[in-house]
């Protein structure tokens, strides 16, 4: 059972990174942004000339690795699965660069026996060079396996804000993106290299017909969403987008997003796999500048 001592002071070690214009555009081609290679608003974040980072590729920054493993968090990490995701971005990201990330666990909330329990976890990433602080990453983590485990001690911290679902209206803007059946194998060479997302035999065990997607590259297909649907691929707009996970994509399928007014700088958003008749992403939030 979940040790709550041990994950809330869990000790992570400062993560340098270097990455270079050639990981920036590999990471847009793991969206499948540049499938139209004569769109010039694609074109700026998959060729040298000019070069732009999409902002959602700070997920892929400065990672711990999959830490959970470790016998002494005392977590069924078999069970672990990711469940929202935020960024905040405070610069843009440059198109190459040496980071600094530190990572640490804000909270851990007990939802119950059988219910299991969220672990929210922060990630810093600033310039080496600078010291300037470019985005923050806040990953949302379920521990199915793992409700109950304060029984005994009664440490448990508040959840996390709930995110505010979209409205019930018709969406102001709704666009489809096409994945690609190879896109997985593409985005894991980001660096999530998860079986999960390449091996038949893996996904079979888990339950899946199929590999999935990465849901951090159903992530950033949202990003690329608003940038097309929203900013004209001007990146620098993009300051804070969170979302919720409610179900994979596979490789192969067309992803249609909504996305809802929330004021002049800001929008819910919504993904959907019309083919299943399922929601991927919801209750999304995206702020503007």
């Amino acid at each position: 059972m979940l040790n709550y001592q041990a994950v809330k002071n869990w000790r992570f070690e400062p993560v340098v990174q270097t990455y270079t214009p050639r990981d920036s555009m590999l990471y847009a081609l793991g969206l499948n942004v540049g499938a139209d290679p004569l769109d010039r608003g694609q074109l700026q974040y998959v060729f040298e000339k000019d070069l732009k980072t999409i902002p959602t590729m700070a997920t892929v920054l400065g990672s711990p690795g999959f830490w959970w493993r470790d016998p002494g968090t005392g977590a069924d990490w078999v069970k672990l699965v990711h469940g929202e995701q935020s960024i905040k971005v405070f610069q843009p990201l440059p198109a190459g660069a040496t980071v600094v990330a530190q990572n640490r666990v804000v909270s851990i909330s007990d939802k119950g026996a059988g219910k299991g329990a969220i672990v929210v976890i922060n990630r810093e990433i600033r310039d080496q060079a600078s010291g300037v602080l470019l985005a923050e990453v806040t990953h949302g983590t379920f521990l199915r396996g793992d409700g109950g485990y304060s029984a005994g001690t009664g440490n448990s911290d508040p959840g996390p804000a709930a995110l505010p679902p979209p409205p019930e209206s018709a969406p102001a803007i709704e666009l489809e993106l096409r994945s690609l059946e190879q896109q997985a194998l593409i985005y894991r060479l980001s660096g999530d290299y998860n079986t999960l997302h390449a091996d038949p035999d893996v996904a079979s065990s888990a339950g899946f017909p199929r590999p999935i997607l990465h849901g951090l590259a159903t992530y950033g297909m949202a990003a690329h969403a608003v940038l097309r649907g929203v900013t004209g691929y001007d990146s620098s707009r993009i300051r804070n987008f969170a979302v919720r996970f409610t179900s994979p994509v596979f490789p192969g399928e067309t992803v249609r997003f909504q996305l809802w007014p929330r004021d002049s700088n800001s929008f819910h958003l919504r993904a959907r796999v019309d083919a299943r008749q399922v929601v991927v992403l919801n209750n999304g939030i995206v702020e503007l500048s």
